[in-house]
């Protein structure tokens, strides 16, 4: 975990209750909820808390990448996370939709309303201090709907930080799990636990995910982080990682074909990626966005941008390897960095354009009119690559069905003499079925022989068989 935090200031009060409580519940013999603890599976005797005497666990990845919405009040919560105000921030984090957070999560509503009509149904589960391991928008929603107590498991009075995050995350792989992690927060965990020391390997079977999909994400997640970088304005407004909550599969394409490619072609897979790049910030859907291969930007965008979209003139220039005195390669292509270029002034419009009231009105109307006019720009290109390959579509299905009906008419003619021998061939129904073919060998000549001028043999053979006699 990135940060480390203290015990609650009210910490030692709250573990003299939990340890009345968990007394009376051991006596009583009462229910249980059931974690991973290093290791193997425990049994937590389920105890019922005052809601407001709980505490948020600043650590949680439900709200990890939300939390740099305000970086005023997430200062305050990584110095003061027991404060007021840290908790207040996670309470008011824990209600909204993760990839909008002006907007409350529809989710949270429903468990709203569940806990109103049924109460609760699952246990949470704190630390002996009072820390809400799971259970963190449970009790959340039970103080706003006004409900003064919530069950839960208690872990051992020996538990540390990292257990409170292994079992955090335990519990939210399980299949059963009602909210999953949010797309970028289950990145961020997986960061943490690789940070920890942790194999890829190790990371990926609890996720329940392959290596290679692990791997696929850690790239992605290096994408989007770079990508914000790129963002930073002169006034030091960003891009956010809730900003690429909604583009996942997007993301994981992007890696497909950039990986692919660069095994060939290093610099056709950077064009392809920052062309795509452009098109996520651009909020194109993904079947779009599949339209922008590497020679996107010269063959449909370049000679279209207007002059406060067309990049500077943009030179490669020598980098020198270490260790290798007097040797230089180009750093890239000059058509790689002028794609770049496009993709940074758009991510930089996008940025200044959704800074809110850090940046003055005139700012933010500038970055969001230049933001309009590129995607108009992007529109005419993307219907121009989406007309090209629908062409290219045809073309290919062309050919693809005539070998398809070579397959057929072999496959017919080794049931032909089989159904020959056993006296099973309804011989009208054949002729019938040749006419048919001839007919529509027919039909295909004749736009065959309107296309080809100078036709080669296969089609010079079809024009001679349906030419009639």
């Amino acid at each position: 975990m990135a940060v480390k935090f203290g015990v609650p200031p009210e910490g030692e009060k709250i573990r003299s209750l939990v340890d009345e409580r968990l007394k009376q519940a051991m006596a009583e013999d009462g229910a249980k909820i059931t974690v991973e603890w290093r290791g193997e599976q425990k049994h937590l005797h389920v105890i019922s808390m005052p809601v407001d005497m709980l505490y948020f666990n600043p650590d949680t990845h439900r709200i990890r990448a939300q939390r740099t919405l305000d970086p005023e009040r997430n200062r305050v919560l990584e110095e003061e996370p027991w404060s007021e105000v840290g908790q207040t921030y996670l309470h008011d984090l824990l209600r909204c939709r993760p990839s909008n957070p002006n907007q409350k999560d529809p989710d949270y509503t429903a468990l709203q309303d569940e806990l109103d009509d049924v109460g609760q149904r699952e246990p949470g589960i704190i630390s002996p201090d009072g820390i809400l391991v799971d259970g963190n928008t449970r009790c959340a929603a039970l103080r706003d709907l006004g409900i003064r107590d919530i069950r839960v498991g208690v872990l051992p009075p020996d538990t540390s930080r990292r257990d409170i995050n292994n079992v955090e995350l335990a519990l939210q792989l399980r299949r059963d799990k009602r909210r999953e992690y949010s797309y970028i927060n289950r990145l961020i965990a997986i960061e943490d636990e690789l940070a920890d020391g942790r194999r890829e390997e190790d990371v990926a079977r609890d996720f329940n995910i392959k290596k290679t999909t692990l791997q696929q994400d850690r790239w992605v997640y290096q994408l989007i982080n770079d990508a914000i970088d790129r963002s930073r304005t002169a006034s030091g407004t960003t891009l956010r990682l809730v900003d690429f909550e909604d583009h996942q599969e997007k993301l994981r394409e992007l890696h497909r074909d950039y990986t692919k490619l660069a095994k060939t072609d290093p610099d056709a897979a950077e064009l392809l990626k920052e062309s795509r790049l452009a098109m996520v910030v651009l909020n194109y859907a993904k079947t779009s966005v599949r339209l922008a291969e590497a020679d996107f930007h010269s063959r449909y965008l370049e000679e279209r941008l207007p002059d406060e979209l067309r990049p500077a003139a943009q030179e490669s220039a020598a980098v020198s390897i270490p260790g290798l005195a007097g040797v230089a390669i180009p750093d890239a292509t000059t058509t790689v960095k002028t794609t770049r270029a496009l993709t940074d002034s758009l991510l930089q419009a996008k940025a200044a354009a959704q800074s809110g009231g850090s940046l003055d009105a005139g700012s933010v109307a500038k970055a969001d009119a230049l933001i309009k006019t590129a995607r108009k720009t992007f529109d005419a290109a993307v219907k121009l690559a989406g007309a090209n390959a629908e062409l290219q579509k045809r073309q290919v299905a062309v050919p693809e069905r005539l070998t398809d009906a070579a397959d057929y008419v072999n496959q017919c003619a080794a049931e032909f003499a089989e159904a020959k021998t056993k006296r099973a061939l309804d011989e009208d129904a054949f002729d019938d079925a040749l006419l048919t073919l001839k007919a529509s060998l027919t039909r295909l000549a004749k736009q065959a022989g309107r296309t080809f001028s100078s036709p080669g043999d296969g089609v010079a053979w079809l024009l001679d068989s349906t030419r009639e006699k």
